[in-house]
């Protein structure tokens, strides 16, 4: 059967998130999607576990895999600036060994099984996540709630672990492009967490003491600070009892706390303009050129997605075109759009041979300046809604893309939308809406990171 005769229009129900937070003990229904012919094609669950862990699982029709994130809500933007860094290193330290597994034990577990495992830290989330076949879907479950509840964080763990981060942010020092990027937050919010690289510093690796990331963990790994997101091909009573008896370890889910409400503000914080440059032995010249953006609850955040696909999303946008196909004064140049929970940014990264940098910056600025005064064409409308549209229902055709859409949704936003409800955001975008937020935007004072010979 074709996908488009199993559309779900107008057979999606949704609860979303509710004002009303749900009872510790209790399951409901966020989202179901039914074919044309009344299949159920994915169903949405939320349960609330004792201690507050929140499990939430996205039945998939038609795929054999099952995809487990474990989200917890710290980041780098958490940390003091002596903790600097403590998120990205406590995320390393997890895989290291429990009471139960070593760190052997632990890859051996999800290799055996052909599983994909790994987790990432963010500026306001850190996340664990294993995908594997459905049947081993109970073990990716207890590995991971093993590590997250159970971990030994030795000293002898910490000072080789502790290596390794330094490595790894050497690593970064030597890619332009992310020390561009740091140079371009470090500009734009300074000396705060959200100014500061995630992985932190030598000094602030260097300083971090076992006791300090042990408090650390503590503190934010809680129940009620965390979300079990889980989809693919599974039962999702099954999941709970699993999740119940993976994070059971050493009292985890004690006590009956809510879970938290996600941080959100509809007004993002201003960036503080102004250049910032740093001197590498490069051939190129690297340059971020940005404004104040929005934040993630901002609903001009549609619009905003249209506008940066029309400016740099694509071969086909403008800077693209102007930069790149007709002048050759770069190989790559984009746009891009951050959002936070309270703060957010929309720039342009392009990488240059130095004596083409005033030309680039003239061009980019001045197609900036065209769409703040004119706003974008109808035709760029559309195909900026387009490639929106197509990029979200191909990056959700399998059951990882689905595990980090809903936990995601349960950590830091305030609302599940179904997949038509985001197309019909999209689709609801209008010229106006673009132009007028083009011209709020690129009116703004600039900041500008440069990284180059």
């Amino acid at each position: 059967m074709s996908s488009r005769n199993n559309r779900a229009t107008g057979q999606q129900s949704s609860a979303g998130r509710s004002s009303v937070p749900q009872k510790v003990g209790s399951t409901r229904t966020l989202l179901t999607v039914k074919g044309d012919d009344g299949q159920v094609l994915s169903r949405v669950r939320r349960t609330v576990l004792p201690g507050g862990l929140r499990v939430v699982t996205e039945q998939m029709a038609g795929v054999r895999s099952a995809c487990i994130g474990v989200w917890v809500g710290v980041g780098s933007r958490d940390e003091t600036p002596a903790l600097h860094g403590a998120s990205h290193f406590l995320e390393h330290l997890l895989f290291k060994g429990t009471r139960e597994r070593s760190a052997m034990d632990i890859s051996v577990a999800l290799d055996a099984v052909g599983g994909e495992f790994n987790a990432f830290t963010a500026k306001e989330y850190t996340c664990f996540h294993a995908r594997v076949l459905d049947h081993d879907l109970p073990l990716a479950v207890d590995v991971i709630g093993d590590m997250i509840t159970n971990s030994q964080l030795t000293s002898e763990d910490v000072e080789a672990e502790r290596d390794v981060i330094l490595d790894e942010i050497a690593m970064h020092d030597d890619d332009p492009d992310d020390v561009v990027h740091n140079l371009f937050a470090e500009q734009a919010y300074g000396d705060t967490p959200l100014g500061r690289p995630i992985a932190g510093t030598e000094a602030s690796i260097t300083a971090l003491t076992r006791a300090q990331i042990s408090r650390f963990y503590k503190h934010h790994y809680r129940a009620a600070n965390m979300v079990v997101a889980v989809a693919g091909n599974l039962d999702h009573a099954a999941v709970v009892r699993d999740v119940r008896k993976a994070f059971g370890r050493n009292g985890f889910l004690r006590g009956d706390d809510l879970p938290r409400s996600p941080k959100i503000s509809a007004v993002s914080r201003k960036l503080r303009p102004g250049t910032i440059t740093a001197t590498r032995a490069l051939e190129q010249v690297n340059v971020v050129l940005g404004v104040n953006g929005v934040t993630r609850s901002d609903e001009r955040r549609f619009a905003l997605g249209v506008l940066n696909t029309a400016i740099g999303g694509g071969t086909s946008s403008r800077l693209f075109q102007e930069v790149r196909e007709h002048r050759g004064l770069a190989y790559s140049v984009f746009s891009f759009a951050s959002h936070h929970a309270d703060a957010g940014m929309v720039g342009v990264s392009v990488g240059c041979l130095p004596d083409k940098l005033d030309q680039v910056l003239d061009v980019v600025r001045d197609e900036l300046r065209k769409v703040a005064l004119d706003g974008i064409t109808a035709e760029e409308l559309e195909r900026g809604k387009g490639q929106l549209r197509g990029g979200l229902v191909l990056g959700l055709e399998d059951s990882g893309s689905r595990m980090s859409r809903i936990g995601k949704a349960e950590l830091v936003h305030d609302e599940l939308l179904s997949i038509d409800e985001v197309l019909a955001r999209i689709d609801g975008v209008t010229l106006d809406d673009v132009r007028t937020l083009a011209a709020e935007l690129f009116a703004q004072p600039e900041v500008l990171a440069i990284v180059g010979p």
